[in-house]
């Protein structure tokens, strides 16, 4: 008997070679045993699913703790680990940088990080020191903190969006003894060179304009040729641990940038678990159009170059009318995505280079559920590999089996191998919500919580190392989540799980509102605003409103050229949103302020929140007398709720 299996039906049927006689009673019943256990799968096809997800994503994880621990045994590092690469790679094109065309193959990669290490290392600079690296994406910015790794020295990858206190308070927090900018930021460190001490040496590096730089300042390229380019001693530094490789920032969407620490064990980690979980080739060409002072851009797309020996194209900024050129041009097979890229790349007229390239992935995270096969659909792309991590979590999750709207998977079967959990919280103030015995209370399926991960310092991928300042580090672990006495690392996002273990993400914790009794996510009114919009910008918040219960939403939405018709706009919404999630307030505004990595900010707009002699904008409020949109001039006087 043949029994053939598929997700939705079980088949039976003879054949001729199966009649022929059984040489022993033992295969007969081994053999009803197997029809029988295929006759089960077919009736809980589901459950089936289940443990095939929960075995996959086991056997990245277990892949990838023993890569882990052999890393441990043999004291490799980061550039160790690079070194290996180089030999089993050494003439193939390891980056290609967009902007000039230029090509370095994985030798000349190696040397330039050489020359680096050599030339700091004569410069006086040495283990445990620190060096900012402030510039735009380039060839250069992988071999210049590869280098530094080499010899022990930590970069600082400074945000190049940032400008005057900001800028100057991540070199400061770093500890940096250097920076190295790239000459197209000349004008922004100019602004802020008084305020980083005499002590503080500068190098630049790109076009050199002595007039233009701050007194004091070395040209680097020409250094850099004169290094010498052999391996430098490199000293003992350990895969995890205190020995870091360098700091990468918070984005500071709440606040001043919070430079968290990453160890080489975490590098090696959020590399590898993409790379065996999204089943990833050194074949591949990946396009990475992210920023490389971001952990995506950097760890999760340049580190498949630095330890699998892909191919990785690097863009000066991510171009929505020139990606998919891009991606013909240098034959990608993978392209990276993040926050409102697709969104973007959505709102692109068609073009014929959309459906001829060959790209067989795209791997990010931030992808909206409500344009999710829209958008592999236009583009043909075969998979969306979802991820959800940020840069010190120890909470990462995979869509490893391209769940639709799904960011990842966690087992249900042995929670345990992957100690991580959606908890409740207060629906107001987002505080953990403890039982009796003070432990956090668990979320049931379709409950929204806040993801936790468990902190076990002495395991690679259980570690929190947490920031420079120590006291943001405290403020992200919680002590008696999992049981009473542990601590866990918490994630400030709330996410829904299914019954089966995928996981959804929902919100940012604060970013939630409540409203007519009812709780508001900011992060689904915008994806259906936004769609309503024809892909505009939209930013959703709650705010205050006197005499009123909860928080109201308001929405700023991105309209440069007042093409936006409010009428119809507002009998779209009402089909697709309640009442409760319908913006009380509309701000048009030329555009919204995104970060690096393509979030919105928020914080400001908070602020200002629907006051006329504050926000110069177009302002329109909800009025419930007359039930629709008027403007906003004395809104204060025709409030009632």
């Amino acid at each position: 008997i043949i029994v053939q299996y598929s997700s939705k039906q079980c088949i039976g049927s003879f054949n001729k070679q199966c009649l022929l006689p059984f040489t022993s009673l033992f295969y007969i019943i081994l053999t009803l045993l197997k029809v029988c256990l295929l006759l089960v799968v077919c009736v809980f096809d589901e459950f089936v699913l289940l443990f095939v997800n929960y075995f996959s994503a086991a056997g990245v994880l277990l892949r990838v703790k023993m890569n882990v621990k052999r890393h441990l045994r043999e004291k490799n590092t980061i550039p160790k680990i690079f070194a290996e690469t180089v030999q089993r790679h050494r003439d193939k094109t390891a980056l290609i940088f967009e902007g000039t065309g230029e090509k370095w193959t994985f030798k000349e990669l190696d040397e330039y990080s050489n020359r680096v290490a050599n030339f700091l290392l004569e410069r006086g600079f040495r283990e445990g020191d620190v060096v900012a690296l402030f510039m735009e994406n380039r060839s250069q910015y992988v071999g210049l903190w590869l280098g530094m790794a080499k010899i022990g020295v930590e970069a600082a990858l400074i945000n190049f969006n940032l400008r005057l206190d900001a800028l100057v308070h991540c070199v400061n927090i770093s500890n940096s003894k250097a920076v190295i900018f790239g000459s197209e930021l000349t004008d922004a460190v100019s602004e802020v060179h008084s305020s980083m001490g005499k002590a503080v040496q500068m190098f630049c590096s790109g076009d050199w304009e002595p007039q233009r730089v701050p007194p004091g300042t070395e040209c680097l390229d020409p250094l850099l040729v004169d290094a010498p380019s052999h391996l430098p001693r490199q000293p003992q530094r350990c895969f995890t641990g205190e020995d870091r490789l360098f700091y990468i920032y918070t984005s500071g969407t709440t606040g001043m940038p919070k430079a968290a620490i990453v160890v080489h064990s975490r590098y090696y980690r959020m590399a590898a678990l993409v790379f065996y979980g999204f089943r990833m080739t050194s074949d591949d060409v990946l396009y990475d159009c992210l920023p490389l002072y971001h952990s995506a851009g950097n760890m999760v797309g340049v580190g498949q170059c630095i330890i699998h020996g892909m191919t990785v194209v690097i863009r000066k900024k991510f171009s929505a009318s020139r990606f998919w050129d891009d991606c013909v041009k240098y034959n990608c097979t993978i392209v990276q995505y993040i926050g409102e890229i697709c969104r973007y790349l959505l709102n692109q007229p068609f073009r014929d280079t959309e459906r001829q390239h060959r790209v067989r992935m795209a791997l990010g995270n931030g992808l909206r559920q409500s344009i999710w096969e829209e958008f592999m659909n236009r583009f043909n792309i075969p998979q969306i590999a979802e991820f959800y991590g940020a840069t010190e979590c120890n909470c990462s999750l995979g869509n490893f089996d391209s769940k639709v709207g799904a960011c990842g998977f966690s087992s249900q079967i042995l929670p345990s191998f992957y100690p991580i959990k959606l908890v409740r919280v207060d629906e107001e103030t987002m505080e953990l919500i403890r039982g009796p015995d003070g432990v956090c209370i668990p979320c049931k399926p379709g409950e929204p919580g806040q993801l936790v991960g468990k902190i076990i310092q002495n395991d690679p991928l259980r570690r929190f190392d947490g920031y420079v300042n120590q006291s943001a580090t405290s403020k992200k672990i919680a002590q008696s989540v999992f049981k009473k006495g542990d601590s866990a690392y918490l994630s400030g996002d709330v996410l829904i799980m299914d019954k089966y273990g995928h996981m959804y993400f929902k919100d940012r914790t604060g970013d939630t509102f409540r409203w007519k009794g009812e709780n508001v996510s900011t992060t689904e009114v915008e994806g259906t605003l936004s769609r309503l919009l024809e892909m505009k910008d939209v930013v959703v918040y709650g705010v205050e409103v006197p005499g009123a219960e909860g928080k109201a939403g308001m929405a700023a939405i991105a309209d440069p050229s007042h093409s936006s018709d409010l009428e119809k706009f507002v009998k779209d919404m009402e089909k697709a949103l309640p009442p409760y999630a319908r913006p009380v307030f509309l701000r048009f505004l030329p555009e919204v302020d995104k970060t690096g990595t393509f979030k919105f900010q928020k914080t400001d707009l908070r602020r200002d929140g629907f006051d006329p002699s504050v926000v110069s904008d177009r302002l329109y409020f909800r009025d419930p007398s007359k039930g629709r949109y008027v403007k906003g001039t004395d809104i204060q006087q025709r409030l009632c709720f």
